[in-house]
């Protein structure tokens, strides 16, 4: 479960507003931090590939000394995504690609081959940085179009969910006349066609070619996705029996709520819930649950990465309010998450992670490396974003369950106020070395 954008002071911001002394999961067995580096910083663009460039890792003495040092060569999150999914460090705006270019194999390509059920969940876009970078491959995250159809054609997930839906506007309002733009479905003519063979088709038409579906159970067949879109659907995936394979993208554009209109007087620094949610649209606990119960099918287990991407959204805008929001959705999952463990599962044979991929703000006090003010339950704490971008900052690492206690023999670096401390890369090794697994990818 990844947190996009959330620091340590993110959790404080939230257990300050929550009156609240800490998550579930800062009181799990494994409590690390952990450090999210690219192997190359700067920006990567589809006809300037050259503006990246290599970067040392974190430095814990600088990162307490020089903030300068913090706003610049940090990570963004396909590159964070990409190592977490496959354990190399890459460049940033990389999906699933090596800083040569050569394909990296994933989570789910892991899973898959083990004979596991897979997939992604997310309250942005199905094919934004971070899911993307546990399911495909591609030179540039925003390729989102071929990004898109790797997901849906090319993968072999049972389960996919998360925004982008043309035919509604942010607020979850149906959109007239011409859609949104279409580049996080593929386009126009393949969402149609893919609503259309909810459940049935296997084939589409996609540049000029014929595609088929991939088969997600072994038997050599390929498997239609069912499309579910409205929030009783969601709702009604959570129970009882569910279709073989399922692509979840609810009634809104970008974000579940996130990017919702304000209403006339909201700022930066409005309080929560200033403007009322999207109604139509699931939340995160309720997309985990219809997600669990169609991944839970397969007797041999499942991986699934779980995002609460909108944290980093309301962040990069400084938006105090909507960040409380957005965290309290994530942590509401994680929850979730746990309530399932205990009930249909155990920790001795399910591992469950919950981190960032990189801070988003530098969120601090009234000033950096001061604390945030607790101003009590119910009221924004007193804090401060000294950025819009990301930092270099290091983000919590939590984990609990089968094999956790072998994350500590991971965290040999040490930094002076978070102490032991793990690189991104070794989430996805470790997992590796957990799945006994003799099947070439």
């Amino acid at each position: 479960m990844i947190g996009d954008g959330v620091g340590y002071n993110h959790y404080a911001a939230a257990n300050y507003y929550l009156g609240t002394a800490s998550q579930v999961q800062e009181r799990f067995p494994v409590r690390l931090a952990m450090a999210h580096s690219p192997a190359k910083a700067g920006e990567y663009t589809a006809g300037n590939p050259a503006s990246n460039y290599y970067v040392p890792g974190y430095n814990p003495a600088k990162a307490w000394t020089d903030t300068a040092y913090l706003k610049h060569n940090f990570s963004e999150s396909a590159a964070a995504a990409t190592a977490m999914a496959t354990g190399v460090k890459t460049y940033n705006g990389s999906i699933g690609m090596s800083v040569d270019h050569d394909s990296l194999v994933n989570l789910v390509q892991w899973a898959k081959a083990a004979g596991k059920s897979a997939g992604v969940v997310t309250t942005v876009e199905f094919a934004h940085a971070t899911p993307a970078g546990f399911v495909a491959h591609n030179l540039w995250r925003g390729n989102y179009a071929r990004i898109a159809a790797e997901m849906l054609i090319d993968s072999r997930c049972d389960v996919i969910m998360g925004c982008g839906n043309p035919m509604y506007d942010n607020n979850g309002n149906p959109v007239t006349g011409k859609w949104n733009n279409t580049k996080y479905v593929v386009d126009s003519g393949f969402w149609s066609q893919f609503v259309a063979g909810s459940g049935s088709r296997v084939s589409f038409e996609l540049n000029g070619k014929i595609k088929k579906v991939q088969d997600v159970d072994g038997d050599r067949k390929p498997d239609s996705w069912t499309v579910i879109h409205s929030v009783d659907d969601f709702r009604a995936l959570q129970s009882g029996k569910t279709p073989k394979r399922v692509l979840g993208c609810p009634e809104v554009f970008e974000t579940l709520q996130q990017e919702r209109t304000g209403q006339q007087g909201e700022t930066m620094d409005s309080e929560p819930y200033t403007t009322p949610f999207n109604k139509s649209v699931p939340t995160l606990p309720e997309m985990i649950g219809g997600a669990l119960n169609v991944l839970d099918n397969n007797p041999k287990g499942f991986f699934v990465m779980i995002e609460g991407g909108a944290p980093d959204w309301a962040s990069h805008s400084n938006q105090k309010g909507r960040l409380i929001e957005e965290l309290t959705g994530f942590f509401d999952g994680v929850n979730t998450v746990i309530d399932w463990v205990d009930k249909n599962s155990s920790w001795d044979e399910t591992l469950l992670v919950v981190t960032g991929d990189h801070e988003t703000g530098f969120l601090w006090g009234s000033q950096p490396f001061i604390p945030i003010t607790d101003n009590g339950k119910g009221k924004l704490p007193g804090m401060v974003f000294f950025t819009k971008e990301h930092s270099n900052s290091l983000v919590p690492f939590f984990a609990r369950g089968a094999g956790s206690e072998l994350f500590n023999n991971d965290a040999d670096e040490h930094d002076s106020i978070r102490g032991p401390f793990i690189q991104n890369t070794e989430i996805a090794q470790l997992i590796h070395f957990l799945w006994p697994n003799k099947t070439k990818h």
